[in-house]
């Protein structure tokens, strides 16, 4: 019996070391998920159809063990795609340590090519590019280099339509803290029946979006539960609130949120609490945009 046990817990401990080894040098450093989705948006003209709409999110720069690597892979993979409009989703950063301007260096080196592109990219600051005050110098550096930060605030994407009112906007909304959100400022710069597509952070937001406002929404944060371990919740990520347990990974229940409103919640890239991906790896996702109901 007590052989019994002790091959059990070797065994037990064996598969343990293997999974922490998988999940923290494997998943997130090997393996990179490309999300595709084809959406019905309203109001979108037939001269729009086909728009593709890559977004990423959760990059963590300054988190311990960090993925750079991995950054630079998605950033290469969305130059490689092409598509007509990118969305970066917050949380570039994850701590003050190093210095943030050491870090905002580090991001405008990773997404260099994504800059030289010269694809229209829009970004929206997460929680975590709050948190350790990074903000101001995050706004600076990434409008600098030519990629509008959104703050409760829309713009029109160019384009083949010139007129305000038929163009795509991207409406970004910020990170679900204190004095940070206000959807009504961010959707007066939408011009009535314009078509839009709205990128947030957080995705406890999306349900204070009115009614018909946001029929593709793009969130990050949770990370896809970061440790989803089969048999146990998809949002296992400790960081997680109960609110945001609605929705951790992928489209939203078609009854969550205001009629008309749609979310996908992607994986991102980084780290939280600890350098680990389990069930959750690290993912770009492309939205490819087609007129309709």
């Amino acid at each position: 019996m007590k052989n019994r046990l002790a091959r059990t817990g070797l065994a037990l401990g064996v598969f343990l070391v293997l999974l922490l080894a998988y999940g923290m040098l494997v998943e997130p450093r090997v393996i990179l998920d490309e999300e595709h989705a084809e959406v019905a948006l309203p109001q979108l003209g037939e001269e729009l159809a086909g728009t593709e709409v890559a977004v990423v999110s959760d990059l963590q720069l300054g988190m311990w063990f960090a993925n750079h690597g991995m950054v630079e892979r998605a950033v290469q993979t969305i130059v490689e795609a092409e598509p007509d409009v990118v969305l970066l989703g917050g949380d570039f950063v994850y701590s003050a340590d190093p210095s943030i301007e050491t870090q905002v260096d580090t991001l405008l080196d990773l997404i260099d090519p994504l800059v030289r592109s010269g694809i229209p990219t829009y970004a929206v600051l997460g929680n975590h590019d709050y948190k350790v005050d990074a903000a101001d110098e995050l706004t600076t550096a990434l409008e600098g280099a030519g990629i509008p930060v959104l703050s409760n605030a829309a713009l029109p994407v160019p384009g083949p339509v010139d007129d305000p009112a038929e163009q795509l906007h991207v409406v970004g909304i910020g990170p679900d803290l204190p004095n940070r959100v206000d959807v009504d400022a961010a959707l007066e710069d939408v011009p009535d029946g314009a078509p839009r597509v709205v990128l947030m952070h957080n995705p406890t937001v999306f349900d204070r979006l009115p009614a018909g406002s946001a029929p593709l929404t793009l969130a990050g944060h949770t990370h896809c539960g970061q440790v989803a371990l089969p048999g146990t919740p998809e949002w296992a990520y400790l960081a997680l609130t109960s609110e945001e347990r609605i929705v951790a990974d992928g489209w939203a229940p078609e009854d969550f949120g205001a009629d008309g409103n749609r979310m996908f919640v992607t994986c991102g890239i980084g780290f939280s609490v600890a350098p680990i991906r389990i069930n959750a790896p690290p993912q770009v996702a492309f939205f490819t945009l087609q007129p309709g109901a």
